[in-house]
């Protein structure tokens, strides 16, 4: 088995986050192909290869990119997630740790293909020292004169691409390098808010650069049919050598662990995945024999390949812990807008500690499969949907242990 290489070509490269060193590695070199192809054919070089999101949907990014008007009287924004807070999931800031300059690469692309002349980059609270890695390759390209064509912002904290108070956003941004430059108390523009916005996530628009310098069918010769090209997928838990690695789709789940992950921790049986970052299903040890990583053998399964964040589970994992930890997240994130989320993962996790505690009954078992089905479907976004799946995925494989922890 084979680690393909195509986000993650630069990440053992000393200096590689140096626009010098990021350079001297052909850096930017496929923004030469903007001459040779008008927006309309480069995405639809975009839509040939398939590139499919990367951020845990899956979706055809060309189809997405169509959407976005080409000769509309509004102007166009890119904005780019890099929020990476579902527990598992840490690739992004490997881009941005060891290739940031194949990002913006993207990000210009992506801005001459939809025709927009600003990007925002959306960036959790946490990642403050990622920011900083960001901002300074940004900085790089605009004193190169990269960055003419379209301007690069970086936003940080929540709410960041979706905010209910303009002028909280606008005075956040002031004064930063590539912003329009509004005055302090001057009036939101209307060309500011309501207009035309594509949102990917990092690791899909860091994939762009390849497509474009080498073609789609370049980018089709790995991976399946339904499911081309690459992913770094990230595994943490109980493995030997947890990490990133970005390897084709379509590879078997077992021997891309025993490969890359070095096998299951201390000789230990492997008793179960989250394949994507938590809100996907748990898949158990015999489901994962047969199983390749791929977005339709998954959906298969019953389960998704989300962002790619292997959460591995050894034989001695107490599974009902296992639950309560990731509702604990659940019940934190929730923002509390829908009354079915707001309540559902909050009663859930009280019933999950009340189980932990040694003190459930089987009726409270029956009482989170009532609360998953209140939250399925019945939300504005999918956050409660996602709770839902985990629940009954959780209950339905492992019921043995959590009726012993039940009285």
């Amino acid at each position: 088995m084979k680690e393909c290489k195509i986000v993650s070509r630069k990440f053992a490269i000393e200096g590689s986050h140096t626009l010098e060193v990021a350079k001297h590695h052909n850096a930017y070199r496929s923004l030469e192909k903007r001459g040779e192809f008008t927006p309309t054919q480069m995405i639809k070089i975009i839509k040939d290869a398939n590139l499919r999101g990367k951020g845990g949907g899956g979706a055809s990014a060309g189809e997405k990119w169509e959407l976005m008007p080409q000769d509309g009287d509004k102007p166009s924004f890119l904005a780019v997630n890099c929020d990476e807070s579902e527990p598992g999931t840490f690739k992004d800031r490997q881009i941005i740790t060891y290739d940031p300059h194949l990002l913006i690469e993207g990000i210009i692309l992506t801005c001459y293909a939809i025709k927009s002349k600003h990007a925002y980059i959306y960036i959790r609270g946490e990642y403050k020292e990622y920011q900083d890695i960001l901002q300074n390759a940004i900085d790089e390209a605009y004193e190169d004169g990269l960055l003419e064509s379209c301007d690069i912002t970086i936003h940080r904290g929540a709410g960041a691409y979706i905010c209910g108070e303009k002028s909280a956003l606008l005075e956040s941004m002031e004064g930063k390098r590539g912003h329009p430059r509004l005055k302090p108390k001057q009036k939101e523009p209307e060309w500011f808010f309501g207009n035309p916005t594509l949102v990917n996530n990092v690791e899909t628009i860091a994939t762009v650069p390849f497509i474009i310098q080498n073609g789609s069918d370049a980018y089709r010769e790995y991976g399946t049919h339904c499911s081309p090209g690459t992913l770094l997928f990230g595994m943490s838990g109980h493995v030997n050598k947890p990490g990133v690695y970005e390897s084709e789709f379509g590879v078997s789940m077992l021997e891309y662990i025993e490969h890359f992950g070095g096998g299951v921790k201390n000789g230990k049986k492997l008793k179960a995945v989250i394949p994507g970052g938590v809100s996907c299903g748990v898949l158990t040890a015999r489901e994962c024999k047969d199983l390749t990583l791929d977005y339709e053998a998954m959906r298969t399964a019953g389960s998704s390949l989300g962002t790619g964040g292997m959460i591995i589970m050894d034989e001695d994992t107490d599974m009902v812990a296992v639950l309560k930890n990731i509702l604990e997240f659940y019940h934190e994130e929730s923002c509390g807008q829908c009354t079915p989320c707001r309540e559902g993962t909050g009663w859930s996790d009280k019933i999950l500690q009340k189980i932990v505690n040694k003190r459930g009954t089987k009726k409270d078992l029956e009482k989170l499969f009532e609360l998953a089905d209140v939250m399925n479907g019945k939300t504005i976004c999918v956050f409660a949907p996602s709770v839902s799946s985990v629940l009954i995925s959780f209950i339905t494989k492992f019921r043995d242990e959590f009726e012993r922890a039940v009285s």
